[in-house]
């Protein structure tokens, strides 16, 4: 029965075709991202868990 609704659909072909255009942008996205980002802000989330006192960051506003 599920197939045949789906069977019924009008342009259902294209719901997978974008699903995986998105999927593969993203993971191109995160890949180029990981190649352009700043070293120093690795090496800060790097040594994170293992700082005694939290840092304080200037960019973020305290509420």
């Amino acid at each position: 029965m599920q197939k045949e609704i789906l069977r019924s659909i009008e342009n259902i072909e294209i719901y997978p075709i974008i699903s995986l255009l998105l999927f593969v942008a993203f993971f191109i996205g995160m890949f180029w991202w990981v190649l352009r980002v700043d070293k120093k802000y690795i090496d800060h989330m790097k040594e994170m868990p293992l700082a005694d006192e939290p840092q304080k960051d200037d960019s973020h506003e305290n509420v």
